[in-house]
């Protein structure tokens, strides 16, 4: 008898414990509310000809495009371009938005809302809308309040078949209504560019005691009563409480620069690898005093897929996966090397011959304007360097040394050259390379062309007319040395 109690008691705890557990660890969500996708955020794929792109398979990492999945199928000849999933406002379960495209002759992009039916205990497809998007791989969806009442619009940016860009906005209806949950109220597609103007909100509504100011939305086109290519119009679109929709408000004339307009057709002429051949080149941030900007810059190689971001003394790489003209420059779709997860959108308008604007979207997860720090105006570097504008440290050089390597040439251009051997047996290794400063320290990376992931950074030592390279490790923990026996450069007397 005593056993039996014993028995009962032990199970009784044991019970108790898993109870803890399951209801500690958020476990009766999954039990209650079965769902078939792990991931909070949204997921971007890249359909059609970007498909055979491999995005990383290394273990450990959370690979974007590998849930794909949606609460219940989608019906056939329907294909799933991106899926955004987002806390329900009105319960528990996850609510699902999913981008998909159909059979249809205008290939349109169309969203399905997928909500958890609570009686009949599994999820439902509850309402489709259209939208002016068309490139697969142009998308991106995200949720925002942008009216200010803390409802999260639903914002499905991407780009159409005549290249230009498009915003869908939808808005959830306040009467819930079964049938038509949401309400389209922005639908803005133009040649240029679109993005949200956004303010700063009170301090009630950030302890959420009011509403908030609505934001705005700029649209830049084409002024088609200008003979210049560059000038452009902004258009403005507020909401409309009354109609409760986004209207047209405002629209003005923005002066563009004059420069040649034959090359300025051919480099817009939306020809393949014409506007990526020109960005091909290191590029300096300039702020809006006009002054040049060292401690940033990007560097664009579309020969290696590449896109180098430095700044706040860190390199990112990004491949470059794909690019789209438009009608005043490219818009280019990137993947951070390290960090698959991340992704990088990039809106390029040529300004001059000799300087970009550019708008960067980082990662959908995040608000359109997740990323400010690389949005702005950019001079070629070349320029930069023979107005002496370029202060600290100049990412190239033109001169030559010699050293345990060899002869090594360093061409203004960014590249160089390493000479060695005898004369009748020369080898020349080629590659690219950039001075750069990172924690007060100045540094050369060298890339050498063939193995271009096999990357070198060494930190800079002048010791009197000589210069010592030690081998160094640029990450998260800072600059760390290697401590391999420095390579000395001494410079060529001509």
């Amino acid at each position: 008898m005593i056993k039996n109690s014993l028995g009962i008691f032990i199970g009784v705890i044991i019970a108790a414990v898993i109870l803890i557990i399951i209801l500690a660890t958020g476990l009766w969500k999954h039990i209650l509310y079965p769902k078939t996708d792990t991931h909070s955020g949204p997921i971007i794929i890249t359909p059609g000809e970007l498909a055979a792109i491999n995005i990383s398979s290394q273990p450990g990492q959370i690979l974007r495009d590998e849930s794909l999945s949606t609460k219940i199928p989608m019906q056939d000849g329907e294909t799933v371009i991106a899926v955004f999933n987002r806390d329900s406002e009105d319960g528990i379960p996850e609510e699902q938005f999913v981008a998909y495209t159909s059979a249809s002759p205008d290939r349109r992009i169309n969203i399905a809302y997928l909500s958890y039916d609570m009686a009949e205990n599994q999820y439902k497809r509850r309402w489709n809308e259209s939208t002016s998007a068309t490139r697969a791989e142009t998308i991106t969806m995200f949720s925002q309040d942008l009216i200010g009442d803390r409802n999260n619009c639903i914002i499905v940016t991407g780009m159409n078949a005549k290249n230009e860009h498009t915003m869908t906005i939808l808005k959830r209806r306040p009467s819930q209504a079964a049938n038509e949950p949401f309400q389209k109220i922005a639908e803005i597609q133009i040649d240029g560019s679109i993005i949200i103007q956004e303010i700063t909100r009170s301090v009630a509504y950030q302890q959420g005691i009011t509403t908030g100011a609505s934001f705005n939305i700029a649209a830049y086109g084409q002024d088609n009563l200008s003979n210049n290519l560059l000038d452009q119009i902004e258009i403005i679109y507020s909401f409309n409480t009354g109609s409760g929709v986004y209207e047209q408000t405002r629209v003005s004339r923005i002066p563009g620069s004059q420069i040649e307009q034959r090359r300025l057709r051919e480099l817009l002429s939306g020809a393949p690898g014409v506007f990526e051949n020109y960005i091909n080149d290191l590029w300096y941030f300039v702020s809006p005093e006009g002054t040049v900007d060292s401690r940033q810059y990007i560097s664009f190689d579309p020969s290696s897929k590449e896109i180098v971001f430095f700044g706040d003394g860190a390199l990112q790489i990004f491949h470059w996966q794909s690019s789209t003209p438009t009608r005043y420059g490219l818009y280019i779709r990137s993947q951070n090397i390290s960090i698959t997860t991340l992704l990088r959108f990039i809106d390029i308008e040529l300004v001059s011959l000799d300087s970009i604007k550019l708008r960067v979207v980082e990662d959908v997860r995040l608000r359109i304007v997740a990323n400010t720090s690389w949005d702005g105006a950019y001079r070629r570097i070349r320029i930069a360097i023979q107005q002496d504008t370029v202060p600290s440290v100049r990412p190239s050089i033109n001169t030559q040394y010699d050293s345990t390597w060899g002869r090594i040439q360093f061409f203004a251009s960014g590249e160089y050259t390493i000479t060695s051997g005898s004369f009748a047996n020369t080898a020349v290794k080629k590659g690219h390379y950039v001075f750069f400063k990172a924690e007060n320290h100045e540094l050369l990376e060298m890339r050498p062309e063939e193995g271009s992931n096999n990357r070198m950074i060494y930190r800079v030592d002048n010791t009197g007319s000589r210069i010592s390279l030690a081998r160094v490790r640029l990450g998260t923990n800072g600059v760390q040395d290697l401590f391999e026996t420095p390579v000395i450069l001494t410079p060529v007397e001509n």
